[in-house]
């Protein structure tokens, strides 16, 4: 029996953190003397390891010193600005939905650019971690998103096939990845990028609501997959 696979990103997916994040971010600037970056070029950096938003956001080359500095300080802040949080912060649908995607069989993992203990103490802040049977962090590859490791990881993992495999996410980051690794790109319209920016990457189903995006990977559940 074929099973399927259906990949999470977090942030702006399943979690409202977006606003967190951009005040996360600018604390960190404001605090070591950087100039203020405005809210929207923030955001376009969400789906992005840690590192890689800070080069962008400050103009700093990869290897810059004060770059693990600057990360932690960033982390320390959504500790303690956003996960308090987390349970309002979860979209309207995901609870509900991922019950009815565990009911069904359907394997749910998680791809996200936060590091592994971050995106653990975020799901379980949220009530979501029970859901996923991995969670995957940037930290757990060589390569994150938008590279296609983290779905080839967990496809391998599970041994499951390309495609019987969805990655659900709100930027282009998600569906980049999605398209590298051979999979289904389901675009969700609540987060980060804008449905513009998402259709560009041309995914294979675009949602308004988080209820649409269940019934699109539930329509790929074998008949045998239900409960007797």
């Amino acid at each position: 029996m074929s099973q399927i696979l259906a990949i999470f990103d977090l942030d702006g997916t399943l979690v409202d953190t977006p606003a967190g994040i951009v005040q996360a971010f600018s604390c960190v600037l404001a605090d070591n003397g950087f100039d203020a970056v405005d809210a929207q070029t923030i955001r376009q950096t969400i789906g992005l390891p840690l590192e890689t938003a800070f080069t962008q956001l400050m103009g700093l080359v990869a290897d810059d010193a004060r770059l693990p500095q600057l990360v932690s300080a960033y982390q320390q802040a959504f500790r303690e600005q956003v996960l308090p949080q987390a349970p309002e912060l979860v979209f309207p649908g995901v609870i509900a939905g991922m019950k009815q995607l565990q009911a069904r069989g359907v394997i749910l993992a998680i791809a996200t650019s936060k590091v592994a203990k971050s995106a653990h103490a975020l799901l379980e802040a949220a009530g979501l971690l029970p859901f996923f049977n991995k969670v995957l962090g940037a930290d757990d590859v060589k390569q994150p998103k938008p590279h296609p490791e983290m779905a080839l990881t967990l496809m391998a993992d599970y041994q499951v096939a390309p495609a019987d495999t969805f990655m659900v996410g709100d930027t282009t980051h998600d569906l980049l990845m999605a398209h590298q690794a051979g999979i289904a790109g389901l675009a969700v319209t609540w987060g980060v990028h804008s449905r513009e920016q998402l259709a560009q990457m041309k995914p294979q189903h675009m949602a308004t609501t988080f209820g649409q995006t269940v019934a699109e990977i539930l329509q790929r559940v074998p008949d045998q997959a239900q409960p007797a």
